[in-house]
């Protein structure tokens, strides 16, 4: 059985709105990103300790984080110490919240280099080093498909797969639609979501929901989800057919982009799009499996 949650930091920045929208949607998970604007591997420890006894205390599980391990604000050419740093942090609270998953990326894309002069051998070592730190303790890091490395297009996901023994991915639908496939010759075509999700389905361990669009101009537009081009429904129906069940995670963007502070909406805006977007979403699943069951 599948089961469903969100980043609920795009509901609300503190946990206990998190909380709520998670509760209201009927959900029992969150996947932890920021709480009062803070990476949950980077709270201090009161801070983290009270989060983790509302979640307590609510019945709320984290069946996910949201690290900054890797991702695109750190370059491969930084020093490890800062990665290293979050990965030896994010253990420990992983473990007290009993959560299994960790998200983790490849590392910013090199400007002015080509997709085949990224520094592969460093990228993979460095990966190598974080996965093993995780799979020794247990734990399942699942990379993303987001602005690095393993973005660029489907052959370089399978690239650090073959590489990183140990590595597991979480797909997300909305990125392809944004990024341009550097596997293929210039100028790069975008990158299909369908094409990129068939050749990682075996890999995937988690799911990220987002979808939009790009307009004429270049612009970039969050949609519900299905109602973009990130092939949604075709993702879901074939998860579902073919015995998927692991979670599948709500990202919007529609009020709120993590990574793009310009984009901002006011408290009630944020709260009440997070949970409409849930609301859809549950209602596209039975329109693609109207028997289908999730927790």
């Amino acid at each position: 059985m599948i089961y469903l949650t969100g980043f609920a930091d795009e509901a609300a920045t503190d946990i206990d709105g998190q909380i709520r929208a998670t509760k209201e949607l009927g959900w029992s998970c969150i996947e932890a990103r920021s709480v009062d604007g803070k990476n949950i591997h980077d709270l201090e420890e009161a801070a983290f300790d009270t989060v983790c006894r509302k979640l307590d205390a609510a019945g709320i599980q984290i069946n996910a984080f949201g690290s900054a391990i890797a991702n695109w604000s750190k370059q491969v050419t930084d020093p490890m110490d800062v990665t290293l740093s979050e990965v030896g942090r994010a253990i420990p609270r992983m473990k007290r919240l009993g959560t299994k998953i960790i998200r983790i990326m490849s590392f910013a894309v090199l400007k002015d280099c080509g997709p085949d002069d990224q520094m592969e051998k460093e990228r993979f070592k460095r990966l190598r080093d974080i996965v093993k730190r995780f799979t020794d303790d247990g734990l399942t890091p699942v990379h993303e498909n987001c602005m690095n490395y393993g973005g660029m297009g489907w052959p370089y996901t399978l690239k650090l797969i073959e590489n990183v023994p140990g590595l597991k991915l979480v797909f997300d639908t909305g990125n392809p639609v944004f990024a341009v496939d550097r596997s293929r010759p210039e100028p790069c075509p975008q990158q299909s979501v369908w094409e990129f999700y068939s050749r990682v389905r075996p890999h995937i361990a988690h799911v990220h929901i987002k979808d939009g669009y790009v307009t004429p101009e270049g612009k970039h537009i969050f949609t519900f989800a299905g109602e973009g081009q990130g092939d949604t429904r075709l993702v879901m129906r074939d998860l579902l057919e073919t015995g998927y069940e692991g979670g599948i995670s709500i990202e919007p963007h529609l009020a709120v982009v993590f990574h793009d502070a310009s984009v901002q909406a006011d408290n009630t805006v944020r709260y009440q799009n997070y949970v409409e977007y849930g609301r859809r979403f549950m209602t596209l699943l039975r329109e693609v499996k109207p028997d289908v069951r999730y927790s």
